[in-house]
């Protein structure tokens, strides 16, 4: 591919909602250009870009999906991208590596936050795009109605170039309100022929046509002063224009159709190679040399020094890593050497593949714009910039947004925690929205992400892939102990039965510190009471008890311990007396020191439409959670609050199920703070249950 034959590219993603036909359209789209033999449907498990078990069991797109067809000399890399909230970072990823995007809007479903979500991040990185209003042969469906979500929920500005012929089960074609023609579909082979625009749809189309000339002339004030004075616009002077402003992000192009049917399909493909970029009209993509830090620019030029963005990998347990790659700049070559500015790492690429659904095929070489994959690279992950490595460059990774929700993971199987985290270590890398931690403190192995249908995918793949069956359970919260008051109290470990005996004596003094201290230990013996070998013995029996805890068997901290007096034998003291002696008057002190249960607090950040923060605000107060503050977004607002954390483990559904699915959050956590009389009699009773099941268990 040549510098010229870079024009004839285009990379797209089809984005949208859940549900609203992204999967079925790519097929359509595959069959209608002859990349595919037969009109694949994702509802019967025969689509060529929904192929993951897990996808094929929910009839839902999880993750990215790739193929490329060939349309009126210009070829098209389609990227297929999941819309259901729980799987958009995925989406957002693949964002990153293409040139335009194909909005789907579900004419008979209202448009949902994700939709909002998508095109905010569509307009944030400048993102050309145009909407195909699908599935209108389905019932109560309406394409006034899509429009108008459009216009009023996306503040888009859309232009039409299809009408749909019939409604419903009656769609038959599309306008073409460019070309003025309607184009009658017969069946579902994409094929159609030309006709006459049918009398009941003449005013509407006669009316979307002459907004669209309005429309592109009032994006140039040349075209504009043409068209005031002539009432039209040339054919030519009109298409190049709203190409320009489909590139500028002015016009938003809708079009209309079934990929059911295989109804407008065409047109689409046809408004792809026409008013999309390619990868060399779009802007350099931003870097940033990887040791001086110096701002570059690595424009789609394929005689520049090679450089490419991996925005996804695929983990499979019998064929390896999978890296996918956008090459930004210069040219990817199959058995070459390239420079991981990242991980500051050198590479050797096997074969280049270009995908195809679930299958490759060999690919010599790469230019800018396409998107390619290659096996097996040793170091390589998500977000990492490959390169020349002597034009060095480093590209900005994907942003995830924090997860939402955790869960605790307990292998069915005993022996099989190694085998889990191990595969689990794998799943997180290939799916960079999940995050997975070993628990400090509850030794619990948590695993994170964006909903529980996320992380229930990732358990079935645990399955399918790695043979490890998982259970999911909340995690247990990191309670802490500490005490109010100051106590002293001895603790004296005496004990003769025939042979040397055993005798450890001392007295310590307790009192709380600052929250945050942690631990002191303080040795004031003086005139030898206990001997300094001993002193260690003392501290080692307190800190055993800290860990131990003495209301719920949580942790003690921010607590201060003196040893001030004590007393030993010559023949019978010991490490292990002393030890034994100190845990003994360290109970014995804290029985008198005001022992209270902690909880962790975390920090709350809730964006919310304006209409829902009263709700939002009341569900919170009724968590025990403190409102700190609100500030204004856009049309919604941002609270911010405290909240205790055992309050908000399974936050994230309550939250969609009170804002309609507007609602998102953020949280870290904060501090500790004294767990409330009743909150803390239920943890001390639980802990007690626990425990004596415990033993019942071992027994």
């Amino acid at each position: 591919m040549a510098v010229e034959e870079i024009g004839r590219l285009r990379t797209i993603a089809l984005v949208g909602q859940g549900g609203a036909g992204k999967s079925q359209l790519a097929e359509a789209m595959l069959f209608t250009a002859g990349a595919t033999t037969r009109l694949g449907r994702p509802d019967d498990g025969s689509a060529v870009m929904d192929f993951e078990p897990e996808e094929l069991q929910r009839k839902v797109t999880i993750s990215s999906s790739f193929h490329h067809l060939n349309w009126k000399r210009t070829e098209v890399i389609l990227a297929n991208t999941p819309g259901y909230n729980a799987f958009l970072p995925e989406t957002f990823n693949t964002l990153k590596a293409v040139d335009g995007a194909v909005l789907l809007v579900s004419p008979g479903a209202d448009m949902k936050v994700e939709s909002e979500k998508i095109w905010s991040t569509l307009s944030e990185a400048a993102l050309p795009r145009i909407a195909f209003v699908s599935r209108l042969d389905r019932e109560h469906t309406s394409f006034a109605a899509a429009l108008k979500d459009l216009e009023t929920t996306l503040e888009a500005k859309p232009v039409v170039l299809t009408l749909p012929i019939g409604e419903e089960a009656q769609l038959s074609g599309v306008v073409d309100v460019l070309a003025m023609k309607a184009l009658i579909y017969a069946d579902n082979t994409g094929k159609f022929r030309e006709e006459e625009i049918p009398p009941n749809l003449k005013e509407s189309a006669e009316k979307a046509r002459n907004t669209l000339l309005e429309s592109v002339a009032e994006t140039d004030d040349e075209l504009l002063e043409e068209y005031l004075d002539k009432g039209t616009l040339p054919e030519e002077k009109l298409r190049t224009a709203l190409h320009a402003a489909v590139a500028a992000g002015k016009l938003t192009p809708v079009f209309c159709g079934s990929g059911t049917k295989n109804v407008g399909v065409g047109p689409l493909l046809d408004a792809i190679t026409a008013l999309l970029p390619s990868p060399n009209e779009r802007p350099g993509q931003k870097a940033q040399h990887p040791t001086n830090g110096e701002q570059q620019e690595r424009a789609a030029d394929p005689s520049a020094p090679f450089s490419a963005l991996v925005f996804k990998t695929v983990i499979d347990p019998f064929a390896g890593k999978l890296s996918i790659f956008r090459v930004v700049s210069g040219r990817a070559q199959s058995d070459a050497t390239v420079f991981n500015a990242s991980r500051e790492s050198k590479e050797r690429f096997g074969q280049l593949l270009r995908l195809e659904g679930k299958k490759q095929s060999p690919l010599t070489a790469a230019l800018p714009g396409e998107i390619v994959a290659v096996a097996k690279l040793k170091d390589t992950t998500t977000g990492d910039t490959l390169c020349d490595e002597k034009a060095p460059v480093l590209f900005d990774p994907p942003v995830h947004p924090a997860p939402v929700i955790s869960f605790a993971i307990r292998p069915k199987s005993k022996g099989d925690e190694e085998k889990a985290s191990a595969a689990l270590h794998k799943l997180v890398e290939e799916d960079t929205a999940l995050e997975m931690h070993r628990d400090p403190q509850t030794h619990e192995i948590i695993l994170s992400g964006t909903g529980q249908m996320h992380i229930e995918v990732t358990v079935e793949k645990l399955k399918r892939k790695f043979n490890v069956e998982v259970e999911l359970q909340s995690p247990k919260v990191p309670y802490k102990e500490t005490i109010k008051g100051r106590a002293e109290a001895q603790g004296k470990y005496k004990r003769q039965s025939g042979g040397r005996g055993q005798y450890g004596d001392c007295w310590l003094k307790i009192e709380p510190l600052a929250r945050g201290k942690g631990f002191e230990f303080e040795d004031k013996i003086v005139g030898g009471a206990i001997p300094r070998q001993f002193i260690p013995s003392v501290e080692k029996g307190v800190r055993n008890t800290l860990i131990e805890g003495f209301l719920a068997g949580y942790p003690l901290l921010d607590v201060k311990v003196t040893v001030f007096d004590g007393s030993y034998h010559e023949v019978d003291s010991s490490d292990m007396a002393f030890q034994i002696a100190a845990s003994m008057g360290f109970k014995a002190a804290l029985e008198k020191a005001k022992p209270i249960i902690l909880e962790p607090i975390v920090a709350l950040e809730v964006s919310c439409p304006d209409e829902c923060m009263g709700d939002v605000i009341g569900d919170l107060n009724s968590r025990r959670g403190k409102v700190l503050g609100m500030d204004t977004k856009g049309h919604g607002q941002i609270i911010k609050a405290m909240v205790p954390m055992s309050e908000v483990l399974k936050y994230a559904p309550d939250l969609r199920s009170i804002t309609s699915g507007r609602g998102s959050f953020e949280q870290h956590f904060s501090h500790y703070e004294e767990a409330p009389p009743p909150v803390a009699e239920k943890i001390i009773k639980e802990s007690a249950a626990a425990r004596e099941a415990s033993k019942q268990q071992v027994h």
